[in-house]
């Protein structure tokens, strides 16, 4: 009988909800064949189900005493390499032999959820992404964040930066006593798919992050206000954009248009990254 406490500083909140397992592992949908990994296994509740489908996974996990009783777990049911490492210091793409893209598991700690998922999003070769498609167990709220559309409760900068790295789809609610501990917070399934080229053109990426995130951090001014020092009053005309308007009504096309502007204007250059360096953020990324 497995006796491994779990730890408030990992984050540790195990799955055990028979019914919600079967879900999740519906909704992977695991071959054999794939390259399957999962972050954070924990004791194994998604894994063995998983495992027995594809017959080899690689996990990522940091805590070193959970590992052997994951691996007692697993063993007789296919070939589980363990990686005892910090998920956001390892080289995912580095699982991928040349001609193979990674399946991404897992039931992320909602401490590091939102950095792990962009870490993810940089796993590349040849610029081009090395994951397939992630499904997550994330905080119910950042799951709503992830696939929020503009002008909804929901919509900020998460929304537009993880939109722009790939198609979310909200699968479906989790409630806290499908865990031991419960969370304090409910949680969803999330499925996440990198976009194999960038849904928009936004000119010049680095200028775009710090443009939309200066845009949320004063989301109750309007643009005009809220991104000085990226576009000015000819830009927003040239974009077609009324600088009344708040962040929060933007899709991810529209702050394209106002990254290329910017980055044509020469504003950015002189005082956006200024600008977006004093801001506090008010989320993530």
């Amino acid at each position: 009988m497995t006796t491994h406490i779990p730890r408030k500083r990992f984050g540790q909140h195990f799955l055990h909800d028979r019914g919600v397992i079967l879900r999740i592992v519906q909704a992977i949908d695991p071959r054999p064949g794939q390259r399957i990994v999962e972050i954070g296994p924990g004791l194994g509740a998604l894994t063995l189900p998983v495992l027995e489908r594809c017959k080899r996974m690689d996990v990522v996990e940091l805590d070193r005493d959970v590992i052997p009783h994951l691996i007692a777990a697993c063993e007789g049911r296919g070939e589980l390499v363990v990686h005892q490492v910090d998920a956001l210091q390892f080289r995912f793409a580095d699982l991928a032999g040349p001609d193979e893209r990674l399946r991404v598991i897992g039931n992320l700690p909602y401490n590091i959820s939102t950095p792990l998922m962009f870490h993810l999003f940089d796993q590349t070769r040849d610029d081009r992404p090395v994951i397939s498609d992630m499904t997550f167990m994330l905080q119910l709220e950042v799951c709503q964040r992830l696939a929020a559309a503009p002008n909804t409760e929901h919509y900020g900068r998460l929304s537009v930066m993880a939109q722009y790295h790939a198609r979310i789809e909200f699968l479906f609610h989790v409630g806290r006593g499908a865990f031991n501990p419960p969370p304090r917070v409910e949680s969803g399934i999330v499925r996440l798919t990198p976009h194999g080229e960038p849904p928009v053109d936004v000119g010049d990426k680095g200028l775009f992050d710090r443009m939309v995130a200066q845009a949320f951090n004063m989301r109750r001014k309007t643009l005009r206000n809220g991104l000085k020092g990226f576009v000015d009053a000819a830009g927003f005309e040239a974009a077609g954009i009324d600088p009344v308007r708040r962040p929060e009504t933007l899709s991810l096309e529209e702050f394209a248009t106002l990254s290329r502007v910017a980055c044509g204007s020469g504003l950015a250059r002189d005082g956006g990254l200024i600008a977006s360096k004093l801001a506090p953020t008010d989320e993530a990324p």
